[in-house]
């Protein structure tokens, strides 16, 4: 009956941060839950990569749900592995464990107009019934390998950075490395001056904003632990919320103060940092400052002056059995070779076949680009919601505070399935479509869309993202607007 209050049935689509963040918040309402994960393990990108220098680039106290502070971090900065042990840490502290089942790959989701139920089918045949899903799937987890002539003859370990080799050469090597954004930065500062020599083959270089690192001692962990107060000064920063929204800021008034003191920030760390004329211009930018991903380093400046360090510039002509040859002729003999090549940003829920209301196909819903209501809902696809899912705000700022901010927005929706206001939820055709038409707009002109080539970019070349201000986000998020969903019986 309508306005009857329902018990709902949530699938939850992944267990990295996201859904776990998901399991806890439904959990805390008494409500029944299943995750999802493709994996063995739980920490969705955090497990996936284990590559060496692998560094958060927001600062570790940021770096949690803002319900759960941890005093444990090692330093300012942390590491992937203790980020994959803070997730572990969350996810046993809140009981999620025993409600994740892992092995799980979801291979397809239909949704049934006359019971407005979802039907998932998994990799290992097995099948499973939702009033809800919620695809926390992530964005960098299809590992994007380069198209270079010859890559299947190189004779040594060939690997991309999210499937590293542990028993590939490298102490000694002559290691070759491929791309050169934050992975790549990161992989140079960890390697240097531990392999014979280190190969770095760059497209285009960075712009680096300096960033200060240091280790917390026993005595600051144990005062974190009896006074969180002291870590809430730390991820409440001033400092830290003020970077943000002058990242914000200035990646929307491209021509504005904001963005010309990222800049300036940023050339200042290279004139003062590198010292030889050559390398230098080598590492100069030839494109706006976070048109690609800024790069937060302490060290990369001087890792990279390492005269263990090469950096390729040229354009390269093939992979030969030995190494890699350059289209100048030049030939790099190596040992490894290591793929710092990204990831596909398109995908979200996929390879997954979804099929909404009326049998409309995601593939086809997302023929152009992958988009979504606020980058979480769709029209044609009822009570699917997704966190971080496409459009959403991207940058050099903490992901689990924007997939907080979803979920209070989601959760609102969600009370409208829960009270039996309404059995169905999807955004109305032409307020998404409004929405994509503002959205699209503005994000070319954007810093995203000043002219370089980045994964931010879509198909066509727009940016994929959140076109407008931090603070314009976080007040979207406060309260959906029902009149732009169809709440239907």
């Amino acid at each position: 009956m309508a306005n009857e209050p329902r018990k709902l049935r949530y699938a939850i689509i992944g267990a990295g941060m996201a859904g776990i963040l998901a399991g806890i918040k439904l959990k805390e309402r008494g409500e029944a839950f299943t995750i999802y994960e493709k994996a063995a393990k739980l920490g969705g990108t955090w497990r996936e990569n284990r590559y060496p220098g692998l560094t958060c680039d927001v600062p570790a106290h940021a770096y949690t749900y803002s319900f759960e502070p941890w005093a444990e971090w090692d330093a300012y900065y942390s590491t992937g592995a203790q980020i994959q042990t803070y997730f572990e840490h969350v996810a046993d502290k809140y009981e999620i464990m025993p409600s994740i089942r892992f092995g799980h790959e979801v291979t397809a989701a239909v949704f049934d107009d006359d019971t407005a139920v979802w039907t998932l089918t998994f990799g290992n045949g097995e099948t499973a019934e939702a009033d809800v899903v919620i695809a926390a799937s992530g964005v960098l987890h299809h590992p994007r390998l380069p198209d270079i002539a010859g890559l299947d003859t190189f004779k040594g370990p060939a690997f991309h950075t999210a499937r590293w080799d542990d028993t590939a050469p490298i102490a000694g090597a002559r290691v070759g490395l491929i791309g050169c954004g934050s992975t790549g930065i990161q992989i140079v500062t960890a390697l240097a001056g531990k392999v014979d020599k280190l190969v770095h083959f760059q497209r285009s270089p960075q712009w680096v904003m300096p960033v200060p690192q240091f280790p917390y001692t026993d005595d600051e962990r144990a005062a974190f632990r009896q006074d969180p107060a002291l870590i809430d000064a730390i991820r409440y920063n001033e400092e830290y919320i003020g970077a943000i929204k002058r990242f914000t800021d200035g990646i929307t008034d491209i021509d504005g103060p904001q963005m010309k003191m990222i800049e300036d920030a940023c050339l200042q760390n290279l004139e003062n940092s590198i010292r030889d004329p050559e390398l230098k211009e080598k590492l100069r930018p030839n494109y706006r400052a976070a048109c690609k991903r800024l790069i937060y380093s302490w060290n990369y400046y001087e890792q990279v002056q390492d005269p263990t360090v090469y950096v390729e510039t040229g354009g390269i002509e093939r992979i030969e059995p030995a190494g890699v040859r350059m289209k100048d002729g030049t030939f790099h003999e190596l040992d490894t070779l290591v793929l710092a090549t990204g990831f596909r940003a398109d995908r979200f829920i996929r390879p997954a076949v979804v099929t909404g209301a009326g049998g409309v196909s995601l593939d086809d819903f997302w023929a152009v680009r992958p988009r979504a209501h606020y980058a979480m809902t769709m029209p044609g696809f009822p009570n699917l919601f997704m966190l971080n899912g496409p459009t959403g705000p991207v940058g050099n700022f903490s992901l689990i505070d924007i997939a907080e901010r979803q979920w209070e927005y989601i959760d609102q929706l969600l009370d409208q399935l829960r009270s039996g206001a309404a059995r169905k939820v999807e955004p109305r055709a032409e307020a998404f479509e409004d929405y994509e038409t503002r959205r699209i707009a503005a994000a070319k002109t954007t810093i995203f869309g000043s002219g370089c080539n980045s994964w931010y970019l879509d198909g066509e070349g727009v940016p994929a993202s959140w076109p407008w201000s931090y603070d314009a986000f976080a007040e979207a998020m406060t309260k959906p607007v029902l009149s732009e969903f169809e709440l239907a019986a």
